[in-house]
């Protein structure tokens, strides 16, 4: 894919928002059917989309990409946590709690899955459902810590919400189907094919209808820079490094810089809004990283030579 293939793939990702932008702002859609579009997003569509990427013929080449990204996915963590121990200590709790989470959490489920399907194809999206695995266990355990760190918490519960993941089980299964070469049922196939089709629209007019939250007069604040720089440039950047040691190759780095250069998860402003954080901040970083990731994720693709 050539720079203007890029540009062009932005372009239409971009378009998909505005319309979930104005889907918003006129009401056809109102906050109670932008959760109940995010649930089934998240726990039908988006798993449709990560089992189909597993219905190819088996490849050991495949696990053994597949391992490496698990591997540089957990080696990122580090420096993420090491930045949440330190970085945001002089910050008032209820920011801090968004920005904590905000640097572990990347809006990967929504914006990079469209964006790994759009540049590498289904190869994409199986690389990317390994590279997250440790990032899903993370924002249902550790980030989840930094918004109830006051409450008490069932561990048990945890550990069930982490493993039951939707998204987790369609890995499981389709690492089975993939290694079992079963075959399927065509009607359970194409149906998860139909569905799958949908991942890419559903999901960036989801993110849209939260740029629609946004006020143009209040989005650009000097507050925002900083988790911009850090999520959009510092982190890639680290990630570039640990894919380079770890000898990756170029469609896996390519989807593990960009996994990571995703703009700050939207989920922080749903959970800054349910457990008393800053949610107008959230809100704003959601807000504002989506619009310059549409500028930065282009130029790690160019960077890395995809």
């Amino acid at each position: 894919m050539n720079l203007w293939e890029l540009f062009s793939l932005q372009g239409t990702l971009f378009a998909l928002m505005l319309i979930g932008a104005w889907l918003k702002r006129r009401g056809i859609v109102n906050e109670n059917g932008r959760r109940c579009l995010t649930d089934l997003c998240i726990n039908v569509v988006l798993p449709c989309n990560i089992f189909q990427s597993y219905l190819v013929k088996y490849d050991p080449e495949l696990l053994k990409s597949g391992a490496l990204l698990l591997a540089a996915s957990v080696l990122m963590q580090v420096p993420c946590l090491a930045i949440n121990a330190f970085l945001y200590n002089r910050c008032p709790p209820q920011r801090k709690s968004v920005l904590q989470f905000s640097t572990i959490v990347p809006n990967s489920g929504f914006l990079g899955n469209p964006i790994a399907e759009g540049i590498y194809g289904a190869a994409g999206v199986m690389r990317a459902s390994f590279f997250l695995l440790p990032m899903r266990i993370m924002m249902w355990s550790v980030g989840m810590a930094y918004f109830t760190a006051g409450e008490k918490t069932d561990r048990r519960k945890v550990i069930r919400n982490v493993l039951t993941h939707p998204c987790l089980v369609a890995v499981y299964l389709g690492l089975l189907c993939m290694v079992t070469q079963v075959r399927l049922p065509r009607v359970l196939t194409e149906t998860v094919r139909y569905v799958s089709a949908c991942n890419s629209a559903l999901s960036l007019f989801i993110v849209g209808m939260v740029l629609a939250d946004g006020k143009p007069a209040e989005i650009f604040r000097r507050d925002t820079l900083g988790i911009s720089a850090l999520r959009l440039v510092l982190l890639p950047g680290i990630m570039f490094g640990i894919g380079r040691l770890l000898g990756l190759d170029t469609m896996s780095l390519g989807v593990s810089v960009l996994m990571i250069g995703m703009p700050a998860g939207a989920l922080s402003a749903v959970f800054a809004a349910r457990y008393g954080a800053d949610a107008p901040f959230a809100t704003r970083s959601v807000v504002v990283t989506t619009l310059l990731s549409m500028l930065t994720l282009p130029l790690w693709c160019w960077l890395i030579g995809t």
